[in-house]
């Protein structure tokens, strides 16, 4: 942003401030420093830290690899690009997929083989009906973790061998 002035004859221009210029037709040139707003982080120190015990938990508790992705979910097929996600797993077998876009109000739990004989259908949608009660509240993480919780509850403990 710049802004103009008419300069008084009687100023010098060594006595011009910090980004100030005289222009030819005697007017000063000034130019002011814009600082961009941080981006706004979706969760507090202590909600990520929320998050990161629920699905260490989860993980360890059920032998099953949960994950969170947040963010937008390319094209207009979210369950598609959630399953996208999946695939690039680790254990895509093992692995269990909480997407949540929203910008695109979706929410898709996509589950890999043996994940998903321990996460039945019925199990999945109760968990997205509860975390999207508590998002429409502004709580994402809240609704994360309640998510987490359901689907660990209902996998179960990991099978011993």
């Amino acid at each position: 942003m710049a802004t103009g002035e008419i300069a008084r004859q009687d100023v010098e221009d060594g006595e011009l401030g910090y980004g100030a210029a005289r222009m030819a037709d005697g007017r000063i040139s000034v130019a002011v420093e814009q600082k961009p707003k941080p981006p706004a982080l979706p969760f507090r120190s202590s909600e990520l830290a929320q998050l990161d015990e629920a699905l260490t938990l989860s993980s360890r508790e059920t032998g099953l690899d949960f994950s969170i992705y947040l963010g937008e979910l390319d094209g207009d097929d979210t369950r598609k690009a959630a399953e996208e996600l999946h695939a690039q797993t680790l254990r895509p077998t093992h692995a269990v997929l909480i997407a949540v876009s929203p910008g695109q109000r979706a929410v898709e739990i996509v589950t890999g083989e043996e994940s998903h004989r321990r996460l039945p259908d019925r199990g999945c949608k109760l968990a997205v009906m509860s975390m999207v009660a508590s998002f429409k509240e502004s709580n994402l993480a809240g609704g994360l973790v309640s998510g987490l919780r359901m689907l660990t509850d209902q996998a179960g403990p990991a099978p011993r061998r």
